[in-house]
């Protein structure tokens, strides 16, 4: 079995560990690592970039890669990512930020097929606490949650630990029904896109 083929079943049948580090002027590194700590994946965000184009790898060496996702537009308020399969080039899917509601209320994507069609969602959780966040600078400690489902009942979690120095989520999607490599496009994409409000 190929390394990235190992990545991504690791991904669909046990917990992962999903980091960023915080402080970073050159770009944001992202990794994602069995609890034991064994790497999985490794992506790199450049810094100052108008137009996301993120690359996932299944080491930090960047030897093989796995998914890549593009920003259909730059400065677009409600965001969408397309996550393509790096090898071959396949459209595995997109995902979309809900604007307004990610904005002023709770962090809020729409994972969507190669039709745009509505296949799953991640919503924060939390109730007014995770509101109170958006615009209290101190409540930013506290660790967000996230609910991960698909269109066929299939649920799963992200969990932020508390951090100085990194953002860490603990991930269980082993219950979803949706493709492995969209699955770590949506997980990458929040570490980048929300991660930057922490």
């Amino acid at each position: 079995m190929s390394d990235s083929s190992a990545g991504l079943v690791a991904l669909s049948t046990q917990p992962v560990v999903a980091k960023r580090k915080i402080f970073s002027f050159l770009g944001s590194e992202f990794r994602l690592e069995t609890p034991s700590g064994q790497e999985l994946f490794f992506a790199k965000q450049r810094a100052f970039k108008l137009k996301e184009d993120i690359r996932v790898f299944s080491d930090s060496k960047r030897t093989h890669p796995i998914i890549r996702i593009k920003a259909r537009n730059w400065m677009d308020f409600s965001a969408a990512y397309d996550i393509y399969d790096a090898n071959s080039g396949e459209h595995i899917g997109a995902a979309q930020r809900r604007g307004m509601s990610s904005t002023f209320v709770k962090d809020h994507w729409l994972v969507l097929d190669t039709e745009d069609n509505l296949v799953g969602e991640v919503v924060e959780q939390g109730g007014l606490l995770a509101v109170l966040r958006k615009f209290i600078s101190l409540l930013q400690i506290i660790p967000q949650q996230f609910r991960f489902t698909d269109q066929q009942g299939g649920e799963g979690s992200i969990r932020q630990r508390f951090n100085i120095l990194q953002l860490k989520h603990d991930c269980q999607m082993s219950a979803l029904k949706l493709d492995s490599r969209h699955i770590l496009g949506v997980i990458v994409l929040l570490l980048a896109i929300e991660g930057r409000q922490n």
